[in-house]
């Protein structure tokens, strides 16, 4: 996949230096933001998901038909948020998503928040792989066990396949 840098106001505008692998438009509702019209802290981790997840997709991994179909699903693993400026209701945000690091159980992610040429928050997001638990794992799951079944799951390397499609990481920049 190429990567070309994009200006937070307009997708068409090459600008230099910051370069993204995605980005991803979200509006400001009434519901993520307190009493007075401030997006709630939170919700910055939930615009930032909603871009990985939407990136995920347009590579062609939807993380639902992968866990359905036993292959696995990436989860978060870790998180750190530096909040700059805050985010209110009816902004245009633009979420980017920056693959940092690709090993072999996680992925990590540099993710901004921009409204227009302001940045509003940065992020750093790993993201790990795990695989459903087979009843060969029997030190894990014990058979009429509750943990076991559909929904345990256990840490494993990222399937080759993901690994293939995914970019070739930008070193994450201190700012």
């Amino acid at each position: 996949m190429s990567v070309s840098p994009v200006s937070p106001a307009s997708p068409e505008v090459p600008v230099e230096p910051r370069r993204y692998h995605h980005r991803y438009p979200v509006r400001v509702y009434w519901e993520d933001t307190d009493a007075g019209g401030i997006v709630f802290y939170g919700n910055y981790l939930k615009f930032m998901e909603r871009a990985r997840t939407e990136w995920l997709s347009a590579l062609g991994f939807g993380q639902e038909s992968m866990r359905r179909a036993g292959e696995g699903m990436f989860i978060v693993a870790e998180t750190t948020l530096r909040y700059l400026k805050p985010a209110r209701l009816d902004d245009q945000l633009t979420v980017t998503v920056v693959v940092t690091e690709i090993g072999r159980a996680s992925v990590t992610f540099a993710q901004e928040v921009w409204r227009a040429d302001t940045l509003l928050t940065q992020g750093m997001v790993r993201i790990g792989w795990v695989q459903p638990v087979t009843p060969r794992d029997a030190s894990v799951a014990q058979a009429g066990d509750e943990a076991s079944g559909e929904d345990s799951f256990r840490p494993a390397r990222i399937p080759a396949r993901i690994l293939a499609i995914l970019p070739t990481p930008i070193s994450a920049s201190k700012g």
